[in-house]
């Protein structure tokens, strides 16, 4: 690692997509909204696309912020704000703390919005673990007094999750998490012996889960239930066969008129699809993966430890959700509820993932390497 030097300017590339990335997700979330929105809030055809915006722009505040700010005076508050998310996620499974949604406990009700702890989870464990790991420097070569502590770690979070029930939030966490150890130096043979306790343990999760053995059955065979859980996928596939190379016409899906349960959350890719067909899911495929590039090269070329975990683990945190997201909607995996970064609707995880890229860029500005 090369030591700290005087600031550049931010990465223009993460920089830029990201912006163009916000657009076209913002957009998208009033086109597949709307008519959803119409019928559900009382006629305002607008109402997700108005709370989107106001998290969009609370985000870029909080990104500017965070781009302006020494990325390393961020370590010795972590371990702070990593117990302040396990207590969140603790209290929200609380009745009259947490707020219940479709029989999960994952936000707290503010009145006129809501809060999901698990957002600010998936950001502390990255700067925890980056922070720790830039600490203690070839720890990770012993596996018991090393790697274990940061797996049961790992654990803890994912049971806060697991019981609200939220197992996207626990695959994403456990996933950076998993990257920042790799990156950290954690050994490749400790990754695979623990790969067979990891997969016996997301059986279990799933045979005890009627409703994850009915998603996992539906990805095994969506024709045998087609008007009943494998409902939400079959549409998903209509709605990216019929878009065809160019596309419907932006605001002409028709998938999106009640057939895809809440075309604005995790299946918005499909509504994309469909209304701009494969070239505008190309270019959307094409911005993500300039993304991941200029993210790992920010990674590589960072002035210390600290800055080169932090940054792969954003970038993976962006990278594993936009990958599971894009699988889903394909049927090329079972239905697990994840976002696609920057276009499903949802404030808490549009703010914070702004607040990531901006801590991105400002790892960015002492990192030597071209930004053009």
């Amino acid at each position: 690692m090369k030591n700290a030097a005087s600031k550049k300017p931010f990465d223009f590339w993460i920089f830029i997509t990201v912006l163009i990335l916000l657009s076209i997700g913002s957009i998208m979330v009033f086109s597949s909204s709307a008519a959803y929105a119409y019928n559900y809030m009382h006629g305002d055809t607008y109402h997700f696309l108005k709370k989107q915006l106001i998290c969009a722009g609370i985000g870029l505040v909080a990104m500017f912020f965070a781009m302006n700010t020494d990325y390393r005076r961020l370590g010795k508050f972590s371990p702070i704000l990593l117990i302040a998310s396990m207590i969140m996620l603790a209290l929200v499974r609380i009745p009259g703390i947490g707020q219940n949604i479709n029989g999960a406990w994952r936000w707290f009700n503010l009145g006129p919005g809501s809060f999901q702890p698990s957002e600010v989870a998936k950001l502390a464990v990255i700067l925890f673990f980056s922070y720790s790991l830039s600490k203690r420097r070839n720890v990770l070569d012993n596996f018991f007094k090393g790697l274990f502590p940061y797996l049961m770690l790992i654990g803890a979070f994912a049971g806060l999750l697991l019981i609200e029930p939220h197992l996207s939030g626990t695959i994403i966490i456990a996933g950076v998490a998993c990257v920042i150890l790799f990156v950290a130096g954690a050994k490749i043979k400790h990754f695979v012996l623990l790969s067979l306790p990891a997969i016996s343990g997301l059986v279990v999760v799933v045979l005890t889960s009627p409703y994850r053995l009915n998603r996992v059955m539906a990805f095994l065979d969506p024709w045998k239930d087609p008007q009943g859980s494998s409902w939400q996928v079959i549409q998903s596939l209509y709605a990216i066969g019929s878009g065809g190379l160019f596309g419907k016409g932006l605001g002409r899906s028709l998938q999106k008129f009640l057939y895809i349960p809440e075309p604005h959350n995790d299946f918005i890719f499909s509504v994309l699809a469909e209304e701009l067909g494969f070239i505008g899911v190309l270019v959307v495929l094409l911005l993500f993966l300039i993304f991941i590039w200029r993210g790992v090269k920010v990674s590589m070329n960072a002035p210390d430890v600290f800055g080169s975990l932090v940054a792969i683990g954003i970038t993976s945190l962006i990278a594993i959700q936009f990958i599971i997201n894009v699988l889903v909607v394909t049927s090329s995996m079972p239905v697990t509820g994840m976002p696609l970064p920057f276009f499903s609707y949802g404030g808490t995880s549009l703010i914070f993932l702004l607040t990531g890229i901006g801590i991105l860029l400002n790892i960015s500005k002492y990192a030597n390497y071209d930004r053009i």
